[in-house]
């Protein structure tokens, strides 16, 4: 709610209270605040006036008169391009101290604001290509005497569902398929920039949009897409161009309605650092997730494509092997943190075939669901629930989406778990991120370590309330005797103090049915299920 109150203040220039008022009207969704606030043109939602801050008026000394105000439509561009905050992310609309020769336009903001609202009104929800005709009145007998109530199930009904749902499709693609700002096609004119016109190029990739106004032809250019860096061909097309110059392939895979993937080709397919990058170390390929050069892509890298929360993606692939070596999933840094990743990744990984790139160095840290014939009687009505409350979102038209562990980037397997460790402390000081929020393999990590490794077993004489436990190892097995009141952290213990022999001090887990025993290290062998019984132990490389 915060969030949508700031947005709204600083984008539509509305008071703390109408703000509030919008913010809850909304349910904290800041880009619905945004967009009643200009549907409604800031109308008091209490029953008063309009009380928003009216945008300043800046005068130019150069006209010589207080009556000339810079029109915010100027068809002169280049003034509004330089400062204008889609471009730069600056605000400089209220800057304090501002020379009174200043040129910028009135009111910056105006313009995301502008694109995010016209975003959502051509490929939100709601939007539509036309409205359809009324339906017409009529009467018919329900049920009858004599009515069959199966009657309907056939070929004939069968046939009339597949055909709605072949038009819905149809009108679906239809839509989404439509040029305009934020869906610019690829325009045929393209290999014949020298001799044509940039703003016909840009009226062609629009369907014309761009020619409506001034505003809207300059919000054009800052979200075309970077077609003269795009690779043009297929995907194998992609991978053999990248074999034969040994060049990466960079993915990026586009969704219409997610603001923010339009604002990867504003922010970083413009800047000259990145595009140089680019040009000279990779294949650049940008798909929209409906084209259909994308379909081999999304069906071996990005299966959850219709999740917007997923958004944006952008990914490097290994020519020669297919393999993804990295990605930005959700969240895409800004331009100065993403090069400085770009030319980092360089500096680690080659494509000459004498190099030797990284390799993972541990387990993913997304967990395995375990088998059903492995679950306690706890952990199935838990996953019953989850399973109940996700069909329930789907009922509800997916306004509650379970919440889904975000795609782990392959680079991070290949530092060790101390770089991950100083990286989360460096991040927690800088973030002020609570600790219960890091990784769970770090959690485990630390509790390994405090695991002593000076207490060797001694093992009990066999009687009442003795137990054997077998361990498991890549080299064979040893079985040693435990009371059954001795806790799980005794066989940590006894490995520590006699490690196997070549993995001395190395890392290790227990897992006994299919479950990690770190988070049991406090229960007796007793409780923990392991009266003659195994355990597996799985070093961590």
């Amino acid at each position: 709610m915060d969030e949508a109150i700031a947005t709204l203040i600083s984008v539509a220039g509305a008071t703390p209270e109408l703000a509030a008022q919008y913010a809850q009207l909304a349910d904290g969704d800041a880009n619905q605040a945004v967009q009643l606030w200009f549907e409604n043109g800031g109308v008091d939602l209490s029953g008063g006036n309009i009380t928003s801050q009216p945008p300043p008026q800046t005068t130019s000394n150069q006209a010589g008169s207080p009556s000339h105000p810079i029109a915010l439509d100027d068809d002169d561009d280049s003034a509004g391009d330089a400062n204008d905050p889609v471009v730069t992310g600056v605000n400089t609309s209220t800057r304090p101290n501002e020379p009174p020769h200043s040129s910028a336009p009135v009111d910056f903001e105006d313009d995301e604001a502008m694109a995010r609202r016209l975003q959502e009104e051509m490929y939100g929800e709601g939007a539509t290509q036309e409205p359809r005709a009324p339906i017409a009145r009529q009467a018919e007998t329900l049920v009858g005497p004599g009515s069959d109530p199966f009657s309907m199930r056939g070929m004939g009904y069968e046939d009339a569902v597949q055909e709605r749902l072949r038009g819905f499709q149809t009108r679906r693609t239809q839509r989404s398929n439509v040029p305009g700002i934020f869906n610019q096609h690829q325009p045929s004119s393209i290999w014949e920039r020298d001799s044509i016109d940039n703003s016909q190029i840009l009226a062609e990739s629009t369907g014309g949009e761009s020619e409506s106004t001034t505003r809207t032809n300059r919000l054009a250019r800052l979200f075309q897409p970077p077609w003269d860096l795009m690779f043009k061909g297929e995907w194998e097309d992609a991978r053999d161009e990248g074999k034969e110059h040994k060049k990466w392939l960079l993915v990026d895979i586009q969704n219409n309605r997610v603001f923010d993937c339009q604002a990867l080709n504003r922010d970083l397919w413009k800047n000259e650092g990145i595009v140089e990058t680019v040009k000279e170390n990779f294949v650049f390929l940008q798909y929209n997730k409906d084209d259909p050069r994308a379909s081999q892509y999304i069906q071996y890298y990005f299966q959850g494509y219709e999740n917007e929360d997923e958004y944006p993606h952008v990914a490097i692939v290994d020519p020669r092997t297919g393999e993804q070596i990295k990605l930005w999933s959700r969240k895409v840094p800004s331009p100065a943190e993403f090069l400085m990743q770009l030319h980092e990744f360089l500096d680690r990984y080659s494509l000459d075939n004498s190099a030797r790139n990284p390799v993972a160095k541990r387990k993913s840290e997304i967990k395995k669901e375990k088998p059903i014939d492995q679950l306690s009687e706890e952990e199935m009505l838990e996953r019953a629930l989850q399973a109940s409350l996700a069909g329930a979102s789907q009922d509800f038209g997916g306004a509650a989406q379970a919440k889904q562990a975000p795609a782990e980037d392959p680079d991070d397997l290949t530092r060790s778990i101390g770089d991950v460790r100083k990286e989360a402390m460096a991040n927690s000081e800088s973030m002020d991120i609570d600790s219960s929020t890091a990784p769970t393999e770090l959690q485990e990590t630390s509790a390994f370590s405090q695991i002593p490794s000076t207490n060797p077993h001694i093992e009990p004489a066999q009687g009442p309330g003795v137990t054997r436990v077998q361990i498991r190892h890549p080299g064979g097995r040893v079985v040693r005797r435990f009371t059954e009141t001795d806790a799980v952290q005794r066989i940590y213990e006894f490995l520590k103090a006699e490690p196997l022999e070549g993995r001395e001090g190395a890392d290790f887990e227990l897992i006994s049915m299919g479950k990690n025993l770190i988070d049991d290290r406090n229960s007796t062998i007793a409780e923990a299920g392991l009266k003659n019984g195994t355990v597996m132990v799985e070093f961590i490389e």
